[in-house]
């Protein structure tokens, strides 16, 4: 019996080691890919990563983030798909994802990927320059509804979440998405400073970006797109739904990899992307931006898609903006 043990047990760790080492590691520095202009949400989650991957020793092979903006993310989606069962480059991404092909924008669309992870979710909130006469959500409401026409709107893009955003505001109005005045920008970021400008009225942003300058008085918060009132200088913004509006909405945060990513590359950016979102630091970042943990992987991250894509594609259809 103890031979048979030991010829077992020879056996088990000699299958160990084989796995071990057909594991995967970077050999190369790693790019993780973002389809918008430095200092938005979406580049601020990438140079998260790159922080914790490199701090963590996790990517001994070096990060980079690559900021391709332009086409409402569709170049960023085209320069992931050229790098075909190659982990070494991914994407941060979100609703584009589905909004770009549902839209026509992209023949791209999250089939012709490897979907990762989803990491977390934020909500938006309705900001315009501190000097407006529109002191609430309210006020806003008015507006619209004389004029919707007379309410600058930036957005990161056409189709973007904040497109949708302010669509469905302005559908639960009576209204249709088709008369919005969008101006579309390279990213939250840059709509933020036309609002801070006075060249434009409206953004609906991530939470994130807007608390700096909400906290500072240099621009005014009239609603929270979220479920409940959220903390920090949103504290006594009411959410929309106070207001009369039944809206809850906002951006989210995922890692996109190539088409025909191998089980090991995989399995090692499911793992690195876990131990991430288990950090004291990861966490610390998420309170700090009022988001929402919502770590998935596997077969149920590629269930949710699927679902989000049709029920995009149901809001998209709603709004005039489907192809």
């Amino acid at each position: 019996m103890n031979v048979i043990f030991k010829l077992l047990a020879y056996a088990l760790l000699s299958l160990h080691a084989s796995a071990w080492a057909q594991g995967w590691t970077p050999q190369r520095p790693i790019e993780i890919v973002v389809g918008y202009a430095p200092g938005g949400g979406v580049d601020r989650t990438a140079r998260a990563l790159d922080r914790l991957l490199t701090g963590n020793k996790l990517a001994n092979s070096g990060v980079a983030v690559i900021n391709k903006p332009g086409g409402n993310t569709t170049i960023a989606y085209h320069y992931l798909s050229q790098r075909p069962a190659d982990g070494h480059t991914v994407m941060v991404y979100g609703q584009t994802i589905f909004t770009t092909h549902i839209t026509g924008a992209s023949a791209l669309t999250y089939t012709d990927f490897t979907p990762v992870a989803s990491l977390f979710s934020e909500y938006h909130v309705y900001v315009v320059a501190a000097n407006t006469p529109v002191r609430s959500g309210k006020d806003l409401i008015a507006r619209m509804k004389q004029d919707v026409r007379q309410v600058s709107t930036g957005v990161s893009a056409i189709g973007s979440p904040g497109h949708l955003s302010v669509g469905l505001l302005n559908k639960a109005l009576g209204g249709s998405a088709r008369d919005l005045r969008i101006i579309a920008f390279k990213g939250s970021a840059e709509a933020l400073t036309n609002v801070l400008g006075g060249h434009i009225e409206l953004t609906p942003a991530p939470a994130s970006l807007a608390a700096p300058h909400v906290g500072s008085e240099k621009l005014r918060a009239v609603a929270v797109a979220a479920p409940k009132r959220m903390g920090g200088p949103f504290a006594a913004i009411p959410t929309w739904r106070e207001q009369g509006v039944d809206l809850v909405y906002g951006p989210w945060r995922g890692i996109l990899a190539p088409k025909g990513l191998p089980a090991a590359q995989l399995a090692w950016w499911e793992a690195s992307l876990r131990k991430i979102a288990d950090t004291a630091e990861w966490k610390s970042d998420m309170e700090k931006i009022f988001a929402v943990d919502d770590f998935v992987t596997g077969a149920q991250l590629r269930k949710d898609m699927e679902k989000e894509y049709a029920e995009t594609r149901a809001v998209l259809v709603e709004l005039g903006m489907a192809k």
